[in-house]
């Protein structure tokens, strides 16, 4: 069961699920992550695709002849690309799901997605490129 289908806004507008302190909020919002990230990985193909390439890029990172920091930062722009992608997803999801009829700022909104995640990519290749050529 996910917060999106079995939600009421409360009296005040405000979902039912931001009263949820302590353990109860952590472990609710672990399975609703764990959902998205499942949800991500069966119908999105490019999310799909860099997590493939993160499977290899970050142990790939570990064995480079770099320090911590250098070893680090290729992790991270390497993660930070599934973030990205994650988001637009997120952003196209919403899109389509207020309507799927071409709108000028439904395609704006959707490019600019995808603006994202090229410039995350292009960041992977800017920074391995900076930390194994020094």
């Amino acid at each position: 069961m996910d917060n999106s289908t079995h939600s009421r806004p409360s009296r005040d507008g405000e979902s039912p699920f931001k009263g949820k302190t302590g353990l109860r909020r952590v472990w609710n919002a672990l399975h609703y992550s764990l959902a998205g990230l499942a949800a991500a990985y069966r119908h999105e193909d490019a999310f799909r695709q860099e997590t493939w390439l993160a499977l290899i890029l970050i142990p790939a990172a570990f064995f480079m002849p770099v320090g911590a920091l250098g070893k680090a930062l290729m992790v991270a722009s390497v993660l930070l690309v599934l973030i990205v992608e994650l988001l637009n997803s997120a952003v196209e999801a919403v899109v389509d799901r207020v309507s799927l009829e071409r709108h000028r700022l439904a395609k704006r909104a959707k490019d600019i997605g995808s603006a994202a995640v090229l410039i995350s990519l292009l960041n992977v290749a800017a920074v391995w490129g900076l930390v194994l050529l020094g």
